[in-house]
């Protein structure tokens, strides 16, 4: 569904519910992203400070604004959004005009989306610690309870998302508004009180500064990209909101609420630079500092929140486009489909924000590590829109928007090399988790293509079936349907059941399912049955990679086609394959991985919601 041509009502209904959900993340930024320009050596100098500002201001500007805001939002697959979406998207054109970029696209795409993990376990940690933090600035003798605090609010954030978060989201939008409004009030009382820190708003400060102290200058990069955290976000929620909802958001109150807030932390240091150390809490007075701190908690809740609706997002969009085994998916809400649960990447998620909090101990200490997965996401966008932007028609729009991705890209490597000086501080541990990610999702795939491949090599053709007239089986009363993940060819499952029982039903049906490269099929286009023999019949029924899978829902359909399957006389066949030897196909360690995530994988009745008291699950053994 897309969201272009809305009512006025319903378009100030969705920004506001994009306040809450899309710009959580780059909303809660101020917390940290500027004093810590200040948390690495940088002298809290007049100069040093325009200078940051200046960098900050423009690389907003540029990345956010211009880029994702004006350009990347253009780029929608079906109306979604998303680092998986445009690799399906960019990989459907390349397939066409450039075959050899094919499987170099598929593999950024999904590296990409294995960084995103990174940024998804780091992003709650820093979020709800740094705000947390605010209470040593207004307690400090309370200062020892900040990582308790910071696990309660985060322990109870993750045992709250089985649940659904639908009636909590209600205040999302609210809150956010709030939050945002008080970061404008804020930075507009400490700018009044020193106006030349808009000097800053001029990019020759940060370009001078670059010149004269190219080393710093490098290092400073690192510490401004954390206000660019959440650009991401903005592309990978556009299909629940549309991209007009999120532009209005953002040219309407965010932005200006963000570098308001910055540029009067800005003046809070050129007046006192002992107040580098933690400027955004300084800027509030005394009397507000409590409240600051849980209105800050509170945003830094919802950004979390986003993140982790995000990764159970993306886990289902990997699981359907085939780089994850099928995993239980739990939705949480009957009018929105978006709203899912996934239980084993909400514990893993815990565990992960658990250790973060533990092992790092301050939001500083968490900085070090956040921005290179992001960085380097935000570098295969680039390169991703890059490919699609090639097959435009319109040869004038396509040098423009080629020409505005690569000034882009320029700075993006830039950020990107930044924050490689982090590895050592930390950033080791998004680079580590999104490789191992990265091999679980290629290892998926690899074997996955392995085992239809041996399939292949067994199985019948389809046609030579149908040619056949099987005359001397005898036939019993009811009906087969074996799924096949090649609709050209007779599932094995078929010829076990002749070889063992010595019968055939008297109707046979094939269903093949078909994974989409969009988002969402149309209802008109989900079947086609194809009758290929009397009493045999071929049902494809086809998902977009957004969607739940239910095939005892999109099988009520067959009867439009005079293809009855009465639950009474109906029979599900589905296979359960076991590696059970490996011959170097594969490398072992990777044939053994391979075979721990197939036994890990949900069985196909559950996934596809079948009928359990129609299923019939066989058994098959595979060497690779």
């Amino acid at each position: 569904m897309t969201h272009s041509h809305v009512p006025k009502q319903k378009l100030g209904a969705l920004t506001l519910a994009a306040l809450g959900i899309v710009y959580g993340d780059i909303g809660t930024s101020p917390l940290y992203a500027f004093k810590e320009a200040f948390t690495h050596g940088l002298a809290p100098s007049h100069a040093n400070v325009l200078a940051t500002l200046s960098a900050l201001f423009w690389a907003i500007t540029l990345i956010i604004s211009l880029k994702y805001v004006w350009l990347v939002l253009r780029f929608d697959n079906k109306g979604e959004g998303g680092v998986l979406a445009l690799q399906a998207l960019a990989h459907r054109h390349t397939r066409r005009t450039l075959p050899q970029w094919s499987k170099a696209v598929a593999l950024i795409g999904v590296f990409a989306a294995a960084l995103f993990y990174g940024d998804a376990i780091i992003t709650p940690a820093i979020s709800v610690l740094s705000a947390i933090e605010g209470i040593s600035v207004a307690t400090p003798q309370f200062e020892h309870l900040i990582i308790p605090i910071t696990l309660g609010i985060l322990i109870s954030l993750f045992l709250i998302q089985r649940f659904g978060t639908a009636k909590v989201g209600i205040l999302f939008g609210p809150i956010t508004v709030v939050w945002f409004v008080s970061l404008g009030t804020l930075g507009i009382s400490s700018i009044l009180q020193t106006p030349e820190v808009l000097q800053a708003l001029n990019p020759l400060y940060a370009l001078d500064f670059t010149l004269h102290h190219p080393i710093a200058a490098f290092v400073l990069l690192s510490a401004v990209f954390l206000a660019l955290t959440g650009g991401e976000a903005l592309y990978a929620d556009m299909g629940h909101f549309g991209a007009k909802p999120i532009r209005l958001a953002w040219y309407g109150l965010v932005w200006p609420a963000l570098m308001l807030n910055y540029f009067g932390q800005g003046a809070l240091v050129m007046r006192d630079p002992t107040m580098a150390q933690n400027p955004f809490y300084f800027l509030a007075p005394d009397s507000l500092l409590v409240p600051l701190v849980i209105l800050a908690t509170m945003a830094t809740v919802i950004a979390s929140q986003a993140t982790i609706s995000g990764a159970y997002s993306l886990t289902q969009q990997a699981t359907r486009l085939g780089y994850l085994p099928r995993i239980r998916v739990q939705h949480t809400s009957d009018s929105e489909q978006g709203q899912i649960y996934i239980a084993s990447v909400n514990w893993l998620m815990l565990l992960g924000v658990i250790l973060l909090v533990l092992g790092f101990g301050s939001s500083s200490g968490l900085a070090a590590a956040y921005g290179i997965a992001v960085s380097g996401t935000m570098v295969i966008t680039s390169v991703l829109i890059l490919l699609v932007a090639l097959a435009r028609p319109n040869q004038r729009l396509r040098k423009a928007i080629i020409a505005s991705v690569l000034v882009a890209i320029v700075f993006e490597i830039m950020f990107f090399s930044s924050n490689l000086s982090k590895i050592g501080h930390g950033g080791w541990l998004p680079i580590l988790l999104g490789l191992v990610i990265f091999t679980l999702l290629t290892t998926w795939k690899k074997g996955s293509e392995l085992i239809a491949e041996h399939r292949r090599k067994i199985n019948v053709t389809m046609r030579k079936f149908v040619a056949d007239p099987h005359s001397e089986i005898p036939r019993v009363a009811g009906t087969a349907v074996y799924l096949a993940s090649n609709p050209n060819l007779v599932p094995s499952r078929l010829f076990y059941n002749i070889k063992h029982y010595k019968v055939m039903h008297e109707q046979i049906v094939f269903l093949h399912v078909d994974n989409e490269e969009v988002p969402y099929v149309e209802e008109e286009d989900r079947l086609m049955v194809t009758g290929l023999a009397p009493g045999i019949y071929s049902v494809t029924v086809r998902f977009g990679f957004r969607e739940n899978p239910d095939l005892s829902k999109a099988l009520r359909g067959t009867i439009n086609y005079q293809l009855a399957l009465p639950a009474a006389s109906t029979t599900f066949f589905v296979a359960r394959t076991a590696i059970v030897d490996c011959e170097g196909v594969l490398p072992y360690w990777r044939c053994a991985l391979f075979g721990w995530m197939m036994r890990q994988s949900e069985s196909a009745a559950t996934y596809f919601n079948l009928p359990s008291d129609q299923v019939v699950e066989i058994g098959t053994q595979v060497t690779l």
